[in-house]
């Protein structure tokens, strides 16, 4: 069998992190078995859709680096790919569900369907539709189309049976016909259900493996039902587990940022959150956390989902996007900070050459310090503006030796002409042998004269990037203190 899977999403909002998880299981499965990946927009929510949400949806997909063999854009021989443009297919499958009886046309309005309602919930029943239009004569149908009333159409649900789902994740999972009543496939305005539409669209694309969230295993089993009723073959199934906050309640914008479009403007790497997204419920069967796309592609397999919710753990990501901002390549690095710098008005929009080096520096000495790249401002400031020393860097500048050290370096930097990593170094060595001081003696007044802080990136780095005149301007201030 070849694979084919697919993430169809509604685009009523921004691609969110469960949305993007189960776009990945379906990808990382699909590359894993040599498969086919497609992309199809499920827009039949009138309403809420809209094109702005599609466009992000998909860039964020492709930020993600998820591209797609078939679908919305890129096209393919199952199209179209977009359930508005399909609505035709939908219609002619629920006449012939009509026409053999597994189907029919009901004619009931909300307030009759409420009072149902309420009338099963007063006699502790569980609210299903009663199946009451199942049997209306031509003369009642007739009645009914002379009051205007607008028909949908029903799925005409066995009264009695048992609907099993063989799960991959969750194993064999059973549903009673009798729990379920007859459901809506077409509402009275032509559009499909999502229940009836993703089973014609899959069944047409050849979709072989269906992956997706928890939350649709209760829909299976009526899905289930209408491929029986039009004798297509079932696609195996996989459900996989929830995505909690660390509270463990349901993920949602009181645990932060929940959009992929969030994090990618807070400056998270695709592949760290690639990394991130593929640990959230499934496991490698290894100790090891970091896996670069294509060590997930080969290791990624269905049986070793867990049925458990996976916890969404921020500090875990920060910890993961950290690693990959400090080893991933200088230059990259720099590109995807600079719009962080201009916005603080470090670089200017159409940086020189000198500014850009400037930067690749900067990101070099303080990208250990990172857990995201918006970071990058806090710690890029004390290069950029004026510092200030307050009184913690006051009192250290107060001990008896100071007056000394910063005298020293400022002739030893004045006598420079060429400052770089290696002179800088150099000159650091000389000033510790010159003053015959202990190390600590002399950096940690030098660090706190060039940057108001007690800690940081190295010396060495801190002198080459501000350069002479900024060193001098500095340590003359410092000077004015001691």
């Amino acid at each position: 069998m070849t694979v084919r899977v697919r993430f169809a999403p509604s685009p009523t909002g921004p691609l969110h992190i469960g949305g993007a998880r189960s776009a990945l299981f379906n990808w990382l499965f699909a590359r894993k078995n040599g498969g086919t990946f497609i992309v199809r927009i499920e827009d039949t929510d009138l309403e809420r859709s809209s094109r702005e949400s599609e466009r992000n949806i998909l860039d964020s997909l492709k930020w993600l680096g998820l591209n797609w063999d078939e679908g919305i854009e890129i096209g393919g021989n199952c199209g179209p790919y977009r359930q508005t443009e399909r609505l035709s297919m939908y219609c002619d499958y629920a006449n012939k569900l009509i026409e053999e009886g597994f189907a029919y046309y009901c004619y009931c309005t909300e307030k009759e369907l409420e009072e149902e309602r309420k009338e099963q919930l007063k006699k502790g029943q569980m609210p299903k539709y009663s199946g009451r239009c199942r049997y209306l004569s031509e003369e009642d149908i007739n009645e009914m189309k002379k009051s205007g009333r607008k028909p949908v159409v029903r799925f005409k649900v066995p009264d009695e049976g048992i609907i099993c789902v063989n799960d991959i994740v969750r194993g064999k999972v059973e549903f009673e016909c009798e729990g379920i009543g007859d459901f809506i496939i077409m509402k009275s305005d032509g559009i499909p259900t999502y229940n009836f539409a993703v089973v014609v669209d899959d069944h047409l694309m050849g979709i072989t493996h269906v992956i997706r969230a928890e939350e649709h295993l209760s829909n299976t089993p009526r899905q289930i039902l209408i491929y029986d009723a039009l004798k297509w073959e079932v696609p195996v199934f996989a459900h996989i587990s929830l995505i909690l906050g660390p509270d463990r309640s349901k993920m949602s914008k009181r645990h932060g940022a929940t959009s992929i479009e969030q994090y990618r403007q807070k400056g998270y790497l695709p592949e760290a959150l690639v990394n991130f997204l593929a640990l959230l419920g499934w496991s490698p069967g290894k100790e090891e956390e970091i896996f670069s796309t294509d060590e997930l592609k080969q290791l990624f397999s269905l049986e070793r989902v867990s049925k458990s919710p996976a916890v969404f753990d921020i500090e875990k990501l920060n910890w993961l996007n950290g690693y990959y901002i400090r080893n991933s390549d200088i230059d990259y690095i720099t590109e995807l900070c600079l719009p962080y710098l201009k916005k603080a008005g470090y670089v200017s929009d159409k940086a020189t050459a000198g500014e850009i080096e400037k930067a690749r520096k900067v990101v070099e000495a303080t990208r250990e310090y990172l857990s995201y790249l918006s970071e990058i401002t806090e710690h890029a400031a004390m290069f950029y503006e004026d510092i200030e020393l307050n009184e913690k860097a006051k009192e250290i500048l107060s001990g008896e030796q100071v007056k000394q050290v910063l005298n020293t370096l400022k002739e030893k930097v004045s006598e420079l002409g060429h400052l770089d990593e290696e002179t800088a170094k150099k000159l650091l060595k000389d000033l510790t042998k010159t003053l015959g001081f202990g190390g600590k003696k002399v950096f940690m007044p030098v660090r706190v004269a060039l940057t108001g802080q007690k800690s940081g990136p190295e010396l060495y780095q801190i002198i080459d990037i501000l350069g002479k005149d900024c060193l001098i301007k500095r340590l003359d201030r410092a000077l004015e203190i001691v």
